[in-house]
């Protein structure tokens, strides 16, 4: 599935943020997965120029870089002392008239207010958990249970542990007063669905390719509150749920859910206006796949299942870079007018 088409000469700027507020460790963590990034995309033959953002001043960081010379990509999660600026990134690089990769800004910003994507994924029928999303401790009109009670505008599963998962209305009503209290936000309550979870990973525009679909086995717990990806599961190395959820990939799936998958994402990936690549996380309860949410720009660092699943898909890690900004390329002024569309030799 590799493709004689993707270009592996385009000059990149490797734009990333690092806090010197983070812990050490997190500062180290993110220093390694850089320079990985950074390696992978010198191996296949890009030229690479780190650029760390530090500091709110982005404009001043790239003044020394024409937009016409690189193609961005973008790994900045936030400008450093900004939570949430992650389409302010975006903003910036598009009034600056830099070709970067993923979604624009607008997407980045709707993709934090999990309540305003899943009522848009309800108006294209596109399933997804019942939901409610509350601002007091109010709970009138909910009686689905188990429920799971998340932070309304966080990423990275932020608040969601095994305390989030609720059984009654009186856990309801705690849950979400904690929410309310400890992140100062909404609370959005969903119907927990209590099956098989996919995250899926997409690229391309127009012509979009999905990835061999990722699972995570909760074979390992019984009790419902544990069967669900926690902050930890993502974060916290020798954590129960880091240790003990399994990473089925590709996920054993019959022909005809590999379909229903695939028309569900698709249909998520174009209505919330994903581009260049995005990763939908899926439940599945009685044949239905559910849309739990719509991440654009998600992680791509090594270990990540978005870089799991190109490896299933036969790209290395720094070929899986290189086709994504081979798809942003086909937005640059100079290196869009003669590239081809990397996708094109294997349509869906």
């Amino acid at each position: 599935m590799n493709l004689v088409s993707r270009r592996t000469d385009l000059p990149v700027l490797l734009l990333h943020n690092l806090d010197q507020k983070w812990p050490s460790e997190d500062v180290d963590r993110a220093l390694q997965d850089v320079a990985e990034l950074e390696l992978a995309m010198r191996e296949v033959g890009h030229p690479v120029t780190n650029v760390r953002v530090c500091d709110g001043d982005l404009a001043r960081l790239l003044s020394n870089h024409d937009p016409y010379e690189y193609i961005i990509l973008n790994w900045c999660e936030e400008i450093p002392g900004m939570p949430h600026s992650e389409s302010l990134v975006a903003l910036t690089l598009e009034e600056l008239k830099f070709s970067y990769t993923g979604s624009p800004a607008a997407v980045l910003e709707l993709s934090w207010c999990k309540g305003k994507v899943k009522a848009l994924l309800d108006q294209h029928g596109v399933p997804t958990p019942g939901w409610r999303v509350y601002e007091s401790t109010r709970i009138e009109g909910w009686n689905c249970f188990p429920a799971i009670v998340k932070p309304s505008m966080e990423h990275c599963s932020l608040g969601v542990t095994v305390e989030a998962v609720v059984l009654n209305p009186s856990e309801l009503k705690e849950r979400i007063a904690y929410v309310l209290d400890e992140f100062k936000q909404p609370a959005l309550v969903e119907d927990f669905i209590d099956g098989r979870e996919f995250h899926i990973s997409l690229w391309g525009n127009g012509v979009v390719e999905m990835l061999p679909p990722a699972e995570m086995d909760f074979g390992a717990f019984e009790d419902v509150r544990e069967r669900l990806c926690t902050y930890d599961s993502k974060f916290t190395p020798g954590s129960i749920h880091y240790n003990n959820i399994q990473l089925r990939l590709p996920a054993p799936l019959s022909e005809t859910d590999y379909e229903r998958l695939k028309q569900t994402v698709f249909q998520a990936y174009f209505i919330i206006g994903c581009r260049d690549y995005a990763r939908i996380d899926i439940r599945l309860r009685d044949g239905v796949f559910y849309v739990l949410d719509v991440n654009p720009n998600p992680d791509i660092s090594s270990g990540a299942s978005m870089a799991c699943a190109a490896e299933v898909a036969s790209y290395s890690y720094g070929a899986m870079a290189s086709q994504l900004l081979n798809i942003a390329a086909q937005r640059h002024p100079v290196f869009g007018a003669s590239s081809v569309d990397p996708l094109s030799s294997f349509r869906l």
